[in-house]
């Protein structure tokens, strides 16, 4: 039993689920939007985001605190430098559209992670703007670099695709603020210290039923956007401070998972 507690918590911590995550995204903008599949890019999503996370999570460690590392942080350092070799891999397998849509949002972890002026944070400590360099980088990881990898034009089905998918991520880590807002330092003004929890879930339960509007803007709803929005809707009703940590780490994080798993299922009984 204690080796799967090990394991979990490495699958966890070495941001391998939350990589999970971000890939079925892309898998899902492929499918709906009939991108073509591309391995290159579907391997470069999963490296790249599993290195930006522990760039973003443990890079302070190494460069400030210097901390004695226990062995679980010193194999992801290991690990991330194996993934950073995936990533440096497939980068070069890409087009070069999409290499520059690539290098474009490296530049925005860097700066959400570095602090690049003299006498500045990182912007991940800017007042309020850590949800929005976030969501952006989400959208355009799993709706642009896809377009531009197959060659598509950015029209308007894809730009508006492009800010549902925002939005769902906006909504996810509004639900990841209200689990931590005892532990965020109050300096970060997060959404819920502004407005406190209860209008912070109104909100989420608005742009949620924005999503849906947006659907019938393009002409085309999607049965995925009503399994998001149920299921997101219960966990943001459900999420509070004293949430157990695994309710977002993991559980919110499958949302995007289960969801491609559901539409999956749905294309298979089709066929």
């Amino acid at each position: 039993m204690k080796i799967f507690r090990q394991l979990f918590y490495f699958y966890i911590k070495g941001s391998i689920h939350v990589a999970f995550s971000c890939l079925t995204l892309l898998l899902i903008t492929q499918q709906q939007l009939f991108f073509l599949k591309s391995s290159s890019l579907n391997g470069f999503v999963f490296f790249s985001t599993l290195l930006a996370y522990n760039f973003v999570k443990y890079e302070s460690l190494v460069r400030v605190k210097k901390v004695n590392f226990r062995n679980e942080l010193k194999v992801i350092l290991v690990f991330s430098g194996l993934v950073f070799l995936g990533t440096i891999y497939y980068f070069f397998q890409l087009q070069w559209s999409t290499q520059v849509g690539a290098f474009f949002i490296v530049i925005l972890t860097l700066l959400y992670a570095l602090p690049f002026f003299p006498n500045r944070s990182n912007a991940r400590n800017w007042k309020g703007i850590k949800i929005y360099i976030v969501s952006l980088c989400w959208a355009l990881t799993t709706v642009v670099l896809p377009a531009l990898e197959g060659g598509f034009s950015l029209d308007s089905t894809v730009l508006i695709y492009g800010l549902q998918r925002f939005i769902m991520v906006f909504v996810l880590i509004i639900i990841f603020e209200i689990v931590d807002l005892k532990n965020d330092d109050p300096l970060l003004r997060t959404v819920p210290q502004l407005i406190g929890v209860q209008r912070t879930k109104h909100i989420g339960f608005g742009l949620l039923v924005l999503i849906c509007l947006l659907d019938f803007l393009i002409g085309n709803f999607r049965l995925f956007s009503l399994f998001f929005i149920l299921i997101t809707a219960l966990f943001l009703a459900f999420a509070h401070e004293n949430s157990a940590k695994y309710y977002t780490l993991f559980w919110v994080e499958s949302i995007p998972i289960f969801l491609f798993l559901a539409q999956l299922s749905i294309a298979t009984i089709r066929i």
